[in-house]
């Protein structure tokens, strides 16, 4: 169907509007209301719409701006030579189409084959520093790219930006352009302070850097973890020189930050290849990025080239898909887990981030929701970047319509009705104070029970827990606790009853079956329960949700005490002195088998025929008794639990920190910080191969 001019020229009217309102947002009031998957789809859709209609494009058009007008609240101050944006590209086959364009532009220049600059596009804050006679005379932010505003005071408090030059041969006047970032790790900390202090958490670290470098007051600035990285110059009188990369190492030569993840690299495989590296480990970097940048390396190409009236044609920048989204919170509901602890979650519109669909994140606890200060019915922000998990990190304040609602925390656990509080006084967390009896805690602890981490029954999912513990009023689950598991019938999975009358166990009775046949979930779940018997005794304990008793402490207990009975037994004192415990896993062990109920299961378990002891291979040589084992990376030949039930298996110790007591780091593919610390205190450091050998008795 046709579309009439006057429909065109409305649209684009809206677009311009949009766009020119949501920067505004963004690099003004650092508060953005568009994420940026949102932003870069109307942008171009604008930009579409100006090459099909160029009679339409207005002055004001985005497509005409560099960055945002200079803030009222700081002086303005003109740039000595401007400063652009990039043009941006969202797929290898534009990024290739403007490789094959610049390329042809170049060879009709006659200036030879070009080498490409490929450095990470930094999320932060366009800074320019006007250095004269060596000295730091003037910060900028970039406003519009002719004025910034003046933020020197705020930018002297950056500790990695020298007030004065150091080496020799810089020019008299020397204009620097940049970043301003936050670290990741810092960000992390800077909103858990603001969380812990009842503020609202930055939305991302570029919003943290701009709002904290655009202080009025300098020591809000030099109390914040701001860090800058050079990437370029614009006025630099009497410096001859021929590249882009020669002047990164001027500049790192006169003290000034130079971002570390930069290659001068000779074919566009090469930049694909650097673009695809650094979209895997973009997480693992100092700062978080949001893209890659390829300029032609060349000075003398750079001119052949010139620019447009708001992009360098030399430079363009590769955007990665977008890891933070806007979304509606539809409602803030709770959950109650294995400890009974209840954590509020949100539930979100569906939306694409990451590379999957989310409509659920953790809230953590209520004062989580209040420091956040989300509402239901806002707009917020998602993020999934570096974790599988999702996260709330703010609402959109400037999209509320008063239509929003605050969360009330409930005070009855919605699964068993019982009564919510703090298991001690001060805990921010409430717990249900039915843990026996409480069907979703009970869930919740099965499934645990058939986790990977404990007993590996793999048929023991989340729903297939739910058909355990719950039925229809009048009915009896077939498990009102975890002690009956193993003593769990085909029969007694008869008479499991959904809401609706059927049965999650059985197919539907039929004239051959008129009790149904047993499902295929029900015949796996018989065959590994039976299995599960079998498993490791660190796997029971492991399977029992006894706080803070995960693989590493329970691996320890076995291993220092051989038998459940004698774990039992234990005092205080014993199982404290057991490294990796400590007298908070000692507390709650001893706590733990001071219930009744609790005791039940074990002595259950245990009639079933559930290990109980730890087995000991007469098979299996002890090559590695007495020593203190610390895995950490990635391994060819073992997984993250394997390779410590190997060290155990063998007579050694797999601890999970590293200390002056460890014997050996074994040290596999991306060991981080782990490696690092066992180099600082001298402790030894063992490959794959080498741990192969070991176990072998060599």
């Amino acid at each position: 169907m046709a579309v009439s001019d006057d429909e065109v020229r409305a649209t684009y009217a809206s677009l311009v509007d949009t766009v020119n309102k949501a920067r505004h947002a963004y690099y003004v009031a650092d508060s953005p209301v568009l994420s940026d998957a949102e932003y870069d789809k109307l942008y171009h859709r604008l930009l579409e719409i100006e090459a099909q209609y160029p009679q339409l494009v207005t002055a004001d058009s985005p497509s005409r701006a560099v960055g945002g007008e200079a803030s009222k609240a700081f002086a303005p101050v003109p740039h000595p030579t401007r400063m652009y944006s990039l043009e941006d590209v969202f797929s290898f086959d534009e990024l290739t189409g403007w490789f094959n364009k610049t390329s042809q532009a170049l060879a009709k220049e006659s200036v030879g084959a070009p080498e490409w600059l490929t450095e990470v596009k930094i999320d932060g804050l366009a800074v320019n520093l006007l250095y004269r006679n060596g000295v730091l005379e003037r910060a900028a932010t970039r406003g519009d790219g002719v004025t910034g505003e003046d933020v020197t005071h705020n930018v002297k408090t950056i500790a990695c930006i020298p007030h004065k030059l150091t080496g020799e041969g810089y020019p008299d006047v020397l204009e620097v352009r940049g970043e301003v970032f936050i670290a990741s790790q810092d960000f992390r900390s800077l909103n858990e302070a603001m969380v812990a202090s009842g503020k609202a958490p930055f939305a991302n670290p570029r919003n943290a850097a701009a709002g904290s470098l655009r202080q009025k007051d300098a020591s809000v600035t030099a109390s914040r973890p701001l860090s800058m990285f050079v990437h370029g110059v614009g006025e630099m009188s009497g410096l001859n020189i021929e590249s882009q990369s020669e002047i990164y190492g001027l500049l790192s030569g006169w003290g000034l930050p130079v971002s570390p993840y930069t290659e001068l690299l000779p074919d566009v495989e090469a930049v694909l290849s650097f673009i695809r590296e650094y979209g895997e480990r973009r997480h693992e970097l100092i700062h978080e990025i949001d893209g890659i940048v390829v300029k032609v390396n060349s000075f003398k190409a750079q001119e052949a080239l010139g620019y447009t009236s708001r992009v360098p044609r030399w430079a363009v920048a590769y955007k990665y898909p977008p890891e933070e989204v806007h979304t509606k919170l539809l409602d803030i509901r709770v959950d109650v887990g294995r400890t009974g602890r209840v954590t509020p979650y949100a539930v979100m519109e569906p939306v694409f981030v990451s590379g999957s669909t989310v409509e659920r994140a953790t809230l953590h606890n209520q004062d989580v929701v209040k420091a956040k200060g989300v509402l239901i019915g806002d707009t917020v922000v998602l993020r999934k970047a570096g974790d599988v998990v999702p996260e709330i990190v703010a609402p959109v304040v400037g999209l509320r319509d008063g239509s929003e609602k605050p969360f009330v925390m409930p005070s009855t656990c919605p699964s068993c009705g019982a009564e919510l509080a703090p298991a001690k006084v001060g805990d921010v967390d409430l717990r249900c104070s039915n843990p026996k009896s409480c069907p979703a805690q009970l869930m919740a602890r099965l499934h645990y029970a058939g986790s990977r981490a404990a007993l590996d029954i793999e048929a023991l999912g989340v729903e297939t827990a739910r058909a355990l513990v719950t039925a229809p009023p009048g009915v009896r689950p077939v498990l009102d606790s975890e002690a009956g598991l193993f003593d769990v019938t085909l029969d007694d999975l008869k008479r499991s009853k959904k809401l609706d009358g059927g049965n999650y166990f059985f197919t539907k009775p039929t004239a051959s079956y008129p009790e149904g046949k047993p499902s295929k979930t029900a015949l796996n779940l018989m065959r590994e329960i039976e299995k599960a018997k079998a498993q490791p005794l660190w796997r029971v304990l492991v399977a029992l949700s006894i706080r803070h008793v995960g693989a590493t402490a329970a691996r320890a207990l076995v291993s220092e005490f051989k038998t459940m009975d004698s774990i039992r037994a234990a005092t205080r004192e014993e199982l404290a002195a057991v490294e990796g415990i400590g007298s908070t896993i000692a507390d709650s062990i001893i706590s733990w088998f001071s219930v009744g109920w609790h005791v039940e299961i074990v002595e259950r378990w245990a009639k079933a025929g559930v290990q109980m002891e730890e087995a000991e291979s007469a098979d299996t040589p002890k090559t590695l008794a007495g020593l203190t084992i610390v895995p950490t990376g990635s391994f060819v030949n073992f997984t993250r639990d394997s390779i410590k039930e190997t060290i155990v298996k063998h007579g050694g110790k797999a601890s999970s920190s590293v200390s002056k007591r460890t014997t050996y780091l074994l040290a596999g593919a991306n060991a981080g910080s782990k490696l690092e610390k066992a180099e600082t205190l001298g402790v030894p450091v063992l490959t794959e191969e080498a741990f192969l050998t070991m176990l072998n008795g060599s």
